[in-house]
C-alpha cells in the first residue's frame, strides 16, 4: 500500500481532483484513510470518506476488498490475535431513504421464504456510535480485528473504565466512547479528534493524569449495543416516520454518532437472511451527509404541484457536492423567494443530505426576486395563500391533473411502469382521470403510442394493483384530499368504515379524535370532490384490507384510560395486535420507558433494562393477564 506522502497530502487538501486519481491511487488512499481512522488518527472527515472517496471507489472498482471484508486493524495492537466469542462484523451503509427501502424489500422477500408475514417484521433503530468497536465476554475485552479474531484490550477495564448505565460485564459487542459535551469542554484542546483520545485510552502505553481523570469521572465508557436507547416498530412505522425516527435517534445520546442503525429483531428472519464476510444482512446503517457549499443561482423555474401550489426550483451553476454533480435544488415556497431575494444572480448555501434532494439552507447574497404572475401550465392568474403561490384552476390545469394521477399510483405503491412521462402521454390523449386509465386495455395503450411490450406491461401492472392487497386507508389516501395523509385516513377509517365516509357531515368528522373543525371542513369538501371518481374505481374491486373500526372506548374511571404504556417481553397475543387494540381504545403506546410512562406491561422474558427503568421511576408493572383484564379482552 504505497502512496507518496505528497500525493496523500494533496488529496487531503483537495489539490488533486478526484477524477484525476487513477483507480489504484484512489484505492490506496481509501485504505490509508481507513487504517488511520481505525488507528485513532483520522486524516479526512467521515463525510469525505463516506460520501466522496468510498462511493467513487465502489463505482470504479466494485469488487475491491474494502467492500467485501472487514478492514485490517490499525497499528498499535498486539500481533497475537484471539478468536472472538462471536463474529463481530461491520455494518452495511445506506445514504438515502431509497436505499433503506431496497433493504426492506430484501427483508420482505426473505420473510416470505420462512412464511413470516412482512407486516410482522420488527425493526429497531439505535444510534450508530462513532467510537472504538470491541467485544466483552465478561472475562476479556477484544478489539473487532478482522471480525473473527481480535486483540485483547482487557486492560481498559483494569484501568477503571466503566460500562454505560452502570450495567454488568459480558454483554457482547459495543464501543468505547467519550461523552461529546465532555470532550468539547475539557479535551478538545489536547486531542484533535475523539478517536485520538480513544486510541490513547486503549493502547498499551501507560495513562496520563488527564486520561485517568476522564475515566474516573465516567466521561469515557464502554457502551454495549444492547444498552443503547432505541425506537422500534414494524416496516410501516419505519417507512411512514423515517425522517422523524432519524432525527430522534440522532439526539438520543451524548456521544459522537455518525448515523442510525436499523436492524431486524425477529430471530428466525435474522438467521435466515444471515451475513456475508463483511456485514450482517439483517442490519444497515443510515448515514446522513451534512456537507455544505456556496452556489450561484442562474435562474428559478416554477413547478406546479397536484394541489396547485407553485414550487420554485433553483437552477444552479453545476457544483460537485459530496461526490455528486448538483444543478438543481428545490426551495420551500415563493415566500422564501420573495423575502430572501432568491433569483438569478443570488448566492445560496446548499446542503446535500442523505434524506433529501439538495436543500437550500439560506440565501447568502440576495437579489430582486422575479415572482411569476401566471401558472406556467395553464396561464391562470396566480394568487397568494400565506407564503404560497397557488394556481386555482384545480379542475383543468394540466400539471395539476397529471400530478394527481401520478400521486394516486405512487401512494398505492403496488405497481411499476407508471411514471410522469407515461401520465403526460396519457393526458395528451385525453386520459385525464385515474378511472379512465383502468378502463384501458392493451390495444388502447398501443393506439396511444406505447409499444407492444410496454402496453402489455402497463395492463399487467393495472391488474396487479387491483389484486395485491393494500390497506383501505392507503387506497383512500391515494386520492390526495387535503389534510388526508395516510395517518388521518387511518384514523378516519378506525371510526367509520370506507362505505360510510361519504355520508358523514362536518360535525361527525370533527368529533373524531385528532380532527379539529378546520380539518373536518377540509375533509368534508375533499370527500365531496372525489366521490364520483371513488365509486368509478370501486367497481374494479381492489383487494382492500379493511381497517378494524372498533369503537370501544374505555370508561374514564378505568386505570388505563388516557395512559402511556410500554410493552416488553413475549406475549400470548402478538405485539402488533396488542398495540392495535390499545390504540383503538385511546391508549398511547411508547417504545421506551421514561419518567412520563404510566404502566409497563411485561410478558415472558421482558427487557431487564425496561424493568429497571420502571423501578427507577416507580412505574407500576403489570402482567399481560392483568393488562388484558383491565382492557376487558
Amino acid at each position: 500500500m504505497e502512496l507518496s506522502s505528497s500525493i496523500v497530502n494533496k488529496i487531503i487538501n483537495k489539490q488533486i481532483n478526484l477524477d484525476d486519481l487513477t483507480n489504484d491511487d484512489l484505492a490506496k488512499f481509501c485504505q490509508i484513510a481507513n487504517l488511520k481512522y481505525r488507528d485513532g488518527n483520522p486524516i479526512i472527515s467521515d463525510e469525505d470518506y463516506d460520501f466522496i472517496y468510498l462511493p467513487a471507489l465502489k463505482k470504479r472498482v466494485p469488487d475491491h476488498f474494502l467492500f467485501k471484508y472487514i478492514e485490517p486493524e490499525g497499528a498499535g495492537f498486539s500481533k497475537e490475535k484471539i478468536l472472538l466469542p462471536d463474529v463481530m462484523l461491520s455494518i452495511d451503509k445506506a445514504y438515502s431513504f431509497a436505499q433503506i427501502l431496497k433493504w426492506i424489500e430484501r427483508l420482505k422477500k426473505t420473510s416470505s421464504e420462512i412464511n413470516l408475514n412482512h407486516k410482522d417484521i420488527q425493526i429497531k433503530a439505535t444510534p450508530k456510535l462513532d467510537g472504538f468497536a470491541a467485544f466483552d465476554d465478561g472475562n476479556r475485552l477484544y478489539t473487532r480485528g478482522d471480525g473473527k479474531k481480535g486483540s485483547d484490550i482487557s486492560r481498559v477495564f483494569d484501568r477503571g473504565l466503566n460500562i454505560y448505565n452502570d450495567s454488568a460485564r459480558g454483554q457482547g459487542p459495543g464501543e468505547i466512547v467519550v461523552k461529546k459535551t465532555y470532550f468539547e469542554k475539557y479535551l478538545s484542546d489536547n486531542f484533535e479528534h475523539p478517536r485520538n483520545f480513544q486510541a490513547s485510552l486503549i493502547k498499551e502505553k501507560s495513562l496520563n493524569k488527564q486520561i485517568k481523570k476522564v475515566i474516573t469521572e465516567k466521561a469515557a465508557l464502554f457502551v454495549p449495543f444492547s444498552q443503547l436507547p432505541f425506537l422500534s416498530g414494524d416496516i410501516q412505522y419505519l417507512t411512514n416516520n423515517f425522517e422523524n425516527i432519524v432525527t430522534e435517534v440522532l439526539a438520543m445520546v451524548d456521544f459522537d454518532i455518525d448515523g442510525v442503525v436499523f436492524e431486524v429483531t425477529n430471530k428466525d428472519l435474522k438467521n435466515k437472511i444471515g451475513s456475508n464476510r463483511k456485514f450482517h444482512r439483517w442490519q444497515i446503517a443510515f448515514k446522513e451527509n451534512k456537507s455544505k457549499a456556496k452556489v450561484n443561482v442562474i435562474g428559478i423555474t416554477p413547478q406546479v404541484g397536484r394541489t396547485g401550489k407553485i414550487t420554485p426550483v433553483a437552477e444552479l451553476e453545476p457544483i460537485i457536492l459530496s461526490g455528486a454533480k448538483i444543478e438543481r435544488a428545490t426551495s420551500h415556497h415563493y415566500g422564501m423567494v420573495k423575502n430572501q431575494g432568491l433569483g438569478k444572480g443570488s448566492v445560496i448555501e446548499l446542503t446535500r443530505s442523505g434524506l433529501v434532494i439538495p436543500k437550500i439552507n439560506k440565501v447568502l447574497k440576495p437579489v430582486l426576486a422575479d415572482i411569476p404572475k401566471l401558472c406556467p401550465s395553464c396561464q391562470t392568474i396566480l394568487v397568494w395563500d400565506s407564503d404560497f403561490l397557488i394556481c386555482t384552476n384545480h379542475k383543468k390545469c394540466p400539471a395539476q391533473i397529471i400530478a394527481k394521477i401520478e400521486y394516486f399510483f405512487k401512494v398505492l405503491a403496488n405497481n411499476d411502469g407508471f411514471g410522469n412521462a407515461t401520465f403526460k402521454k396519457l393526458y395528451e390523449n385525453n386520459i385525464h382521470k385515474v378511472s379512465q386509465i383502468y378502463e384501458l386495455n392493451e390495444n388502447d395503450f398501443k393506439k396511444i403510442g406505447f409499444g407492444d411490450k410496454t402496453s402489455a406491461n402497463l395492463v399487467n401492472q393495472l391488474e396487479r394493483s387491483k389484486k395485491e392487497q393494500i390497506e383501505d386507508w392507503r387506497f383512500l389516501a391515494a386520492f390526495g384530499i387535503t389534510r388526508m395523509g395516510t395517518g388521518n385516513c387511518e384514523n378516519l377509517l378506525k371510526t367509520y368504515p370506507l362505505d360510510q365516509i361519504f355520508d358523514l357531515d362536518i360535525e361527525k368528522i370533527a368529533n373524531i379524535e385528532g380532527f379539529a373543525m378546520i380539518t373536518a371542513q377540509s375533509i368534508f369538501d375533499g370527500l365531496k370532490q372525489i366521490k364520483d371518481e371513488f365509486y368509478l374505481l370501486k367497481k374494479y374491486n381492489f383487494n382492500l384490507e379493511i381497517t378494524d373500526s372498533n369503537k370501544q372506548k374505555l370508561d374514564s374511571n378505568n386505570a388505563l384510560f388516557g395512559k402511556k404504556i410500554v410493552f416488553t417481553g413475549k406475549m400470548n397475543i402478538t405485539r402488533n395486535e396488542m398495540k392495535k387494540q390499545a390504540k383503538s381504545v385511546s391508549i398511547k403506546i411508547l417504545d421506551n420507558v421514561n419518567s412520563k410512562t404510566d404502566f409497563l406491561v411485561v410478558g415472558d422474558k421482558p427487557s431487564q433494562n425496561k424493568v429497571a427503568k420502571a423501578k427507577k421511576y416507580k412505574i407500576p408493572i403489570m402482567t399481560e393477564q392483568n393488562y388484558l383484564s383491565n382492557m376487558n379482552l
